[in-house]
C-alpha cells in the first residue's frame, strides 16, 4: 500500500482486497500468507521494495504509478498485480492492455479522457474560469499524462491549464497561494498517492483562497471538497485485484491476463461548500450527480 496506514481508506482498500480473497478460497493466516506493508509516501518506496522481493513471494499486489514502478525496477521474474495506475504502457508496466507481456498485470483506474471532464465540470459551475491549476505530484502518479489530457481539451472550453507539480505540503501551499493571486482561477487535482495523504490540507487552502475545485475520488467530497468526477467505487479496484492474485496463486501468468480498464464513473456534489463559495450548482450538473452532500 502507498498510503498511511492509519488512512480510513487505506484501511477500507485493505480490507476489500482480503475479503474478496477469502471468498475465493484463500483465508490469511491458514493457506496463504500476506505481507502487508505501508510506504507512507514515495521517500520508502524502494526499501519496501527491495524488502518484498527478499521475500521471494509467489506474487506482489502494488498500488499507485510510483511504487508500482518502483517495484518493478527490482524484478522481471516475480508476478506483479497492480491497482490505481492510470497509463501503464506508458510507464513501461505492459505492452499492451490485452495481452501484458511481461511480469505484470493489473486493473487501470482512469483513461486520459477524464480530465476533460474535469475541466468542463469547473466551467459549468463557475463560468468565468480563465486558469485552472493542475495539481499532483509526478513521483507518486502519472503527472504529464493527465497535464497533456488537460491542455487538449482546456483551448475549445476557453481555459489555461498552469502545471503544478508538488510533492510536500510547503510545495501545496506555496504553489496555490501563488496561484491565487491571480483572477478567475479554479482547481484540478490528479489522481495520485500524495494528494490523497494531504487532502485535508488541500481541501482547506481550496476553502482559504475560494477557488472551485474538482477531485478524482469521492472522498475527497465526502471531506468537505467542492465535487469529484471519478470511479464509482474505488475500493472495487481491491476487490478485483484479489482476483488476478488468485489466478496467478493457481498458476496463471501475468504476461496472459488482460488489464482490466475502468468500468464505472460517478460524479459527487457537495452544495454546502459550493454555498460557502458563493456557486450556485447549475441544473445540469445537479441532475448528472450520482450524489449530492447537501
Amino acid at each position: 500500500m502507498s498510503g498511511v496506514e492509519t488512512d480510513p481508506e487505506q484501511t477500507a482498500r485493505w480490507v476489500g482486497f482480503k475479503e474478496s480473497l477469502e471468498r475465493l478460497g484463500w483465508s490469511v493466516g491458514r493457506n496463504v500468507h500476506v505481507d502487508l506493508r505501508f510506504a507512507g509516501g514515495p521517500a520508502k518506496f524502494e526499501l519496501l521494495a527491495k524488502e518484498l522481493i527478499a521475500a521471494r513471494p509467489d506474487v506482489i499486489f502494488v498500488q499507485s504509478t510510483g511504487f508500482v514502478a518502483t517495484v518493478a525496477r527490482q524484478t522481471n521474474t516475480i508476478p506483479i498485480v497492480f491497482a490505481n495506475v492510470s497509463d501503464p504502457i506508458g510507464a513501461g508496466f505492459v505492452a499492451t492492455m490485452a495481452r501484458p507481456g511481461g511480469n505484470l498485470t493489473g486493473l487501470v483506474l482512469y483513461e486520459s479522457s477524464v480530465a476533460g471532464k474535469w475541466l468542463s465540470m469547473l466551467k459549468e459551475i463557475a463560468p468565468r474560469t480563465k486558469r485552472v491549476a493542475l495539481i499532483g505530484n509526478p513521483k507518486t502518479g502519472p503527472y504529464d499524462y493527465f497535464l497533456r489530457a488537460s491542455q487538449g481539451a482546456a483551448t475549445p472550453l476557453g481555459l489555461e491549464v498552469v502545471a503544478n507539480r508538488v510533492e510536500s505540503a510547503a510545495d501545496l501551499q506555496g504553489s496555490l497561494e501563488s496561484f491565487a493571486r491571480g483572477s478567475d482561477g479554479a482547481i484540478a487535482v490528479v489522481p495520485d498517492g500524495t494528494m490523497t495523504r494531504m487532502r485535508a490540507q488541500l481541501i482547506g487552502l481550496a476553502a482559504r483562497l475560494r477557488l472551485p475545485a474538482v477531485y478524482p475520488e469521492r472522498f475527497y467530497v465526502i471531506d468537505g471538497g467542492l465535487m469529484s468526477y471519478g470511479m464509482a467505487d474505488n475500493i472495487e479496484q481491491f476487490r478485483q485485484a484479489a482476483f488476478y492474485v488468485d489466478k496467478i496463486l493457481k498458476g496463471a501468468k501475468a504476461a496472459d491476463l488482460p488489464v482490466q480498464g475502468p468500468t464505472k464513473y460517478s460524479t459527487v456534489l457537495n452544495k454546502k461548500t459550493a454555498r460557502a463559495l458563493g456557486l450556485t450548482v447549475p441544473a445540469g450538473l445537479l441532475v448528472a450527480a450520482d450524489e449530492v452532500i447537501e
